[in-house]
């Protein structure tokens, strides 16, 4: 036995909806690149929010990445509208993680 054992404890969601989601191929849209300039995500956010405005699935999606503490783009939501609206990322990272205290 290793001296150290790590234990996953994953928690399966049923995620059937993502297959109805208007973004589903366009990752580009809803994940930032390494080092994106802010004048890029805004646009970025701007093109993922559209995509989202249409999307029928946005409320579950929404409520996903809230419940889920997840990084990007979700839900017509970015990072920071989330973390604005009280729903914490588990481990901060950017700006966020160096203004937290």
């Amino acid at each position: 036995m290793a001296a150290v054992d790590v234990v996953f404890h994953r928690t399966f969601t049923d995620d059937r909806w993502m297959n109805s989601a208007a973004c589903k191929g366009l990752t580009h849209l809803f994940f930032p690149l390494p080092a994106e300039r802010p004048q890029a995500r805004d646009r970025r956010e701007a093109a993922a929010k559209s995509v989202c405005a249409s999307c029928t699935v946005n409320a579950t999606c929404r409520e996903f990445a809230r419940t889920n503490h997840e990084y990007g783009f979700w839900g017509g939501e970015s990072e920071d509208e989330r973390h604005a609206a009280g729903f914490r990322l588990i481990a901060p990272i950017g700006v966020r993680a160096r203004n937290v205290g």
